[in-house]
């Protein structure tokens, strides 16, 4: 899972959030985490994401253990996925790589044809950075 700050540079950098079946959040809010790690997963079950013409709504289905209705899209955190990093990098990524020098993993993509290294501690940080990278440059 990235990190709260990379997913919080992520969210601040214009990355747009379409909650699915699979996605991981946490609470936006400092006030409203139990310990500033915890995640939640939507859920068709117990965390369903229910679009309204005000917002989108993630609802809890009374499974969890403390009461909270539903929270505004705009108050939750996504943390994507592996995955979903490299979907968002779409024709501009080339490869995932392991740098046993650096002891980490180092995503390459091309974008506006220039070759781009994003170097992290995990795969998941690394693609973060380059998509990081694009959304910053796509908004400049």
């Amino acid at each position: 899972m990235i990190s709260r700050p990379l997913a919080l540079r992520l969210r601040d950098a214009g990355l747009v959030w379409k909650p699915a079946a699979g996605d991981r959040f946490q609470f936006l809010a400092q006030d409203m985490e139990s310990t500033g790690t915890e995640a939640f997963t939507v859920s068709d079950m117990t965390i369903e994401a229910h679009a309204y013409p005000t917002g989108t709504v993630l609802g809890f289905n009374g499974t969890t253990e403390w009461a909270l209705d539903s929270i505004a899209i705009e108050d939750a955190l996504w943390l994507p996925r592996e995955d979903q990093l490299r979907e968002a990098l779409k024709g501009t990524f080339q490869r995932l790589e392991r740098d046993e020098e650096a002891d980490g993993w180092r995503v390459v993509c091309t974008f506006r044809g220039e070759a781009m290294t994003h170097l992290a501690d995990t795969a998941e940080d690394a693609y973060a950075m380059a998509v990081l990278a694009e959304v910053q440059a796509a908004g400049a």
